[in-house]
């Protein structure tokens, strides 16, 4: 019974595996004991279980009840005990209690290394675990180096090909990814993909976690045709292997509907995530974590679509949900507020954003510290939030210590960090202080076409802020000259009728008129009639 709880389980048939777990852990307090060592496997497996489910709560207290008595019973340093550590450490990650299991996770790694020694297979997967917690807090250096550490190991240990080390090359990657080297990332990944096709074959789960990860690079990288290309067969591979209501079928789509969020394709994007989300209820529970990010992302897409009320009947629910389930302090209940926040700042309803993002910008300092992503994310929409409000000096304070930050934590060129500074460009653009606006424009559009390449959206972006630089000073015939350029890019990337496209025709027409070119900017105003109510940049 309990093999086949296990096969429910990686199926995703959660409840099934709950209601078999359950009975065999009865079967074995009665007739072992509550302290068997089977037992304790039992109530380990069960608590999987619940992670699975997102029911961190029960997880934690049978862990922790696991783990109390394998102390007891084996000792502190025994391998199952620090095992219980381990699986415990991991749930205080999901939970967001990262201070728990970090110090949980570095006992554990610091008695494998001592009793088993420091190339032992438990060793360096307690090396993984502590590696994904810095991962998860941003502290991305020390993943990697930890990453590394384990990647040297395994192939002295394993042998270059183990499915071990194609899981920790993958790992890297993903750190790599994250601190915006999406070359190295994406040459790591299709060398583990390549590997996975071969040794697993091609519709493996770990083949087609790959895929997914690789997906994400190209989606940041702005090639989203690979990136869909990627994610269809992601998608067409689970419905096929794990069945059209599997959790991880539906997270593939819900994948492939935010490349079309991306690409401001909005109907498909909401029809694939309502799909999604109907399932996810069914199959997973409304308060799920899963259901949860679903709803949260078919709130964002009315967001850009200007529909406030069915964006905030959404974003509220999840916010009351995940303060329930995870807790009001938890990293994504605070990113649902400030995404609530958004919608307020947007209707200019600036107190209210305002009151929101202060509160989640103070505990994320407490909770994550001052340089994590999600700390500084919540500062720059503050920050956007004075700007609305024309409060440039409180912006341009904030704005100045998050590109510290960034320049610090992640280089001085990467996306995110140029990010920040075209958003300080902003500020002073907004204050018609045109030559530093210039002057910091100019740094971030050479930086992404070296990093990005000339057709990346963000490059585009930069080009066309940088042309409205150039139009506010009355430098028409630079800021026509990079218009065009990006109307050319955007025609070929995204099409003639796409919002983007249709949003550089009306900046051009504007520079046309500031021409008294009347029968040039009359011929693409009649082409832009139908602008979207947030239109991409």
């Amino acid at each position: 019974m309990g093999n086949l709880a296990s096969t429910y389980r990686n199926q995703g048939r959660w409840e099934e595996a709950e209601k078999l777990e359950t009975q065999v852990l009865e079967t074995q307090k009665t007739k072992l004991g509550a302290n068997h060592p089977a037992t304790l496997t039992g109530m380990a497996s069960l608590a999987l279980i619940y992670r699975d489910k997102g029911q961190w709560e029960e997880a934690e207290k049978l862990e922790t009840q696991v783990l109390e008595t394998q102390k007891t019973k084996l000792g502190a340093n025994h391998p199952a005990t620090l095992t219980g550590m381990a699986n415990l450490a991991l749930i205080y990650r999901d939970k967001g209690q990262w201070e728990d299991a970090e110090k949980l996770q570095i006992q554990a790694l610091d008695a494998y290394k001592i009793n088993l020694g420091a190339n032992h297979p438990y060793t360096l997967s307690s090396m993984n675990g502590l590696a994904s917690i810095y991962w998860e807090q941003g502290r991305w250096e020390e993943a990697k180096i930890l990453q590394v550490q384990v990647l040297e190991a395994y192939k002295m240990k394993l042998g270059v090909d183990h499915p071990d080390i194609l899981l920790s090359i993958n790992g890297l990657a993903l750190t790599y990814w994250k601190q915006g080297r999406w070359e190295e990332a994406k040459m790591l990944q299709l060398q583990v993909l390549e590997a996975c096709k071969i040794k697993l074959g091609v519709d493996h789960p770990d083949t087609l976690t790959i895929i997914n990860n690789l997906a994400l690079i190209y989606i940041d990288q702005g090639q989203w045709e690979e990136a869909e290309k990627l994610l269809v067969q992601v998608v067409d591979a689970h419905k096929i292997k794990l069945g059209v209501n599997h959790p991880d079928t539906l997270i593939s789509v819900a994948n492939l509907a935010s490349i079309y969020m991306d690409q401001s394709r909005w109907e498909a994007a909401e029809e694939l995530l309502i799909q999604v989300l109907e399932t996810s209820k069914i199959k997973l529970g409304t308060d799920h974590p899963d259901t949860l990010t679903i709803m949260n992302n078919l709130a964002l897409i009315y967001i850009y679509q200007g529909r406030w009320e069915e964006a905030e009947k959404l974003l509220v629910q999840v916010v009351d949900a995940r303060k329930i389930k995870l807790g009001v302090n938890h990293p994504d209940t605070l990113t649902s507020i400030a995404n609530l926040a958004s919608i307020y700042r947007a209707q200019g309803q600036w107190e209210e954003a305002e009151e929101l993002l202060v509160q989640v910008l103070e505990t994320c300092k407490i909770k994550l510290g001052t340089d994590h992503p999600n700390t500084l994310t919540t500062m720059n929409n503050l920050a956007s939030t004075y700007r609305d409000q024309g409060r440039w000096e409180e912006a341009e304070k904030l704005h100045l210590q998050i590109i510290e930050t960034h320049t610090i934590k992640l280089a001085a060129d990467h996306p995110d960090t140029l990010a920040s500074i075209a958003n300080l460009a902003s500020i002073y653009c907004n204050q018609g202080r045109w030559e530093e606006a210039e002057k910091l424009e100019v740094q971030v559009l050479e930086a992404f076409k070296s990093k990005l390449g000339v057709d990346h959206p963000d490059t585009l972006i930069s080009m066309v802020n940088l042309a409205s630089i150039y139009g506010n000073q009355c430098r028409w015939e630079e800021a026509e000259r990079l218009q065009m350029q990006v109307l050319e890019i955007r025609k070929i990337k995204f099409g003639a009728g796409h919002p983007a496209t249709l949003a550089i025709m009306a900046n051009l027409a504007w520079t046309y008129e500031n021409q008294g070119r009347w029968e040039e900017a009359e011929t693409l105003n009649g082409q832009t009639l139908e602008l979207p109510s947030i239109p991409p940049r």
